[in-house]
């Protein structure tokens, strides 16, 4: 198993351009404690919307790279845009899940994926032509690639412990974090 706060550093390390929508809780946490960027779209709030968001972005111009980081209570609650981004095959857009098998956010309760439901299997069923898990620090760097160059949509599901981690908190204004990341994504298209 993955220490959380390490693979995200490690995957986000010399990012460049590489746009972020950080899911609700731990994992914005975790994108924060990697270091703040104005390409970091923090969620506060829309459990389930992570990914379609991020989906949203990868549709609009630029075509910037744009990787969604959330966890697995988050996409279970979202499952029905895998399908959505699997027929749409934004080939610019990576999802990386952080499957620590809880609702880390609500108590610690058994997600789906700690009996079994196989999120890969699910990834692959909506026609992701890449799907991969990472369970250990040797598989970063083939994670890196597909995360940030790989022809998407790419699913990647991290198998992280099961840890409460220090809460790195970004701002909490979703104005000024929208107005942050649409001018750095502004800057990028002048380019």
């Amino acid at each position: 198993m993955l220490d959380r706060r390490g693979c995200v550093r490690a995957l986000l390390a010399e990012r460049g351009d590489l746009l972020v929508v950080s899911g609700l809780g731990a994992p914005t946490y975790d994108v924060a404690a990697a270091g703040d960027s104005p390409l970091n779209f923090f969620l506060w709030g829309a459990m389930g919307g992570a990914a379609m968001i991020g989906f949203g972005f990868a549709l609009a111009p630029p075509k910037a790279r744009i990787a969604v980081i959330t966890g697995d209570g988050e996409m279970l609650m979202g499952l029905g845009s895998l399908a959505t981004i699997g027929v749409k095959q934004p080939q610019n857009l990576a999802i990386l899940v952080l499957d620590n098998r809880h609702y880390g956010e609500t108590g610690m309760q058994a997600s789906h994926t700690q009996y079994g439901i196989d999120m890969i299997g699910i990834a692959k069923a909506c026609r992701f032509p890449e799907t991969h898990t990472i369970s250990r620090e040797s598989e970063f760097t083939e994670a890196r690639r597909l995360l940030h160059s790989s022809k998407g949509p790419v699913f990647i599901q991290a198998q992280v412990r099961q840890e409460e981690v220090a809460r790195v908190l970004p701002s909490r204004d979703g104005n000024e974090i929208k107005l942050r990341f649409l001018q750095a994504v502004a800057k990028l298209d002048q380019v």
